[in-house]
Parts: C-alpha cells; structure tokens; sequence
C-alpha cells in the first residue's frame, strides 16, 4: 500500500497566479545571530500551490473555507489519465478516460504533470483546463469532489463558467496538485486545507493511498 505526497513544495521558486503576489518566506529569528530559536513568517495568497477553492471563490453568498466537508476531502477518489494531446477537457474526453459508476472524487491528470516533475517552470497561461461542459458532466454524475493537475481547473482566459458550474452545485475544487508519479486507479485521497475563516480558499496538504 504506497502513499504519495501530491501536495506541490512551498519556495519562492513555486508559480503562482499572475496578480497573487507571490511567496514570502523569511526567518525573523535567527539562532546564529543570538536568538534562543528560529522563527520564520509566510506570507502568501490562499490559491497558492496545492489548494482547496470554497464556493465564496466566485459565488456572492457561498459557503467559506472553514465550513468545507471533509466528509468530501477524505474518502475513495478515482485517478484519471487524459493523453498529452489533449488541451482542453471536454465531456468527450471525460467520457473516454472511462470514470468507474458511483466516483465521488475525480483527480485528473494530464500533461500539466510533466510541469512539476522536473523541477518548477514559470507560470504558463497554455495549462489543460476543463471547458464549463465539462464541469457540467461531472456534476450530473454526482461526482463531489475534483482535483487538477494546475493551479487552475478553469482555461487562463475564461476562468469564470467553469468555476461556477462546479461550486454551485457543491462540488469541491482542489487545485495544484501533482500527480506526475501518479498511475490510474482507485486510491484513498486526503485533503486537509487550512482553517480560514470567511476565506475564498486555503492551501492544504494532499496525499493519496493506495488500495
């Protein structure tokens, strides 16, 4: 039974959405300089990384951060593979990645991976994204729960429809996750954002387990 970290490393070198701000990590305390003990301060956007989007993202009146299910965030997630071809994941693609009857959490993979595999590259606009019929499909189908391989599960240049198909119908959006050492399957995923009260998001730590 293997587990896998899917959770991207936190640095200054991690790409972050343009307009984010970036990362601030520093140690105001320093032993050698006579302090009893290292202390450092992060500074950062909640959609940084791997993290969970909460329906106030893009909904007026949606439900915060603090108040997401983990009944959803922990539980049986199915991992699935789109072909590096693929720059745009329509119904038709989903259709064909052949997602078992009853999944309640989708974890989709594609050529994004490769981004973080060999290290991290610059923020790119060209990422894999689901298309708003997308969203669609997968809500029909009752699925609670979807996690992409980018720091978005929207297209760079029309991040709205996509978003709000998923999140007023409660569905979950966990983003900037790595899947690149991920085959496809069944597995147990956990994810556990931070507690933010009255935030739109929050970053979290993702693994999967084998079953």
């Amino acid at each position: 039974m293997k587990t896998y970290d899917v959770t991207l490393d936190i640095s200054a070198e991690l790409p972050v959405w343009p307009g984010d701000g970036g990362i601030l990590f520093e140690r105001i305390e320093k032993i050698e300089d006579g302090s009893a003990a290292n202390v450092s301060r992060l500074s950062m956007g909640v959609h940084t990384g791997t993290h969970v989007d909460a329906p106030y993202h893009f909904i007026k009146n949606g439900s915060t951060a603090e108040s997401l299910s983990l009944k959803t965030l922990v539980g049986r997630a199915y991992v699935i593979h789109i072909k590096d071809d693929v720059g745009l994941i329509t119904p038709e693609v989903l259709e064909a990645a052949g997602i078992p009857p009853r999944t309640r959490r989708v974890l989709i993979r594609t050529r994004n991976s490769k981004l973080w595999a060999k290290g991290y590259k610059p923020f790119t606009e060209d990422y894999v994204a689901l298309d708003k019929a997308a969203a669609e499909y997968l809500v029909k189908r009752g699925v609670r729960l979807v996690g992409v391989d980018y720091l978005s599960v929207a297209p760079f240049h029309d991040t709205t429809p996509t978003h709000v198909a998923l999140l007023k119908a409660g569905t979950i959006i966990v983003e900037g996750l790595n899947l690149s050492q991920v085959s496809q399957g069944r597995y147990n995923f956990f994810c556990l954002p931070l507690k933010l009260v009255g935030s739109d998001g929050a970053p979290a730590r993702a693994i999967l387990v084998g079953v």
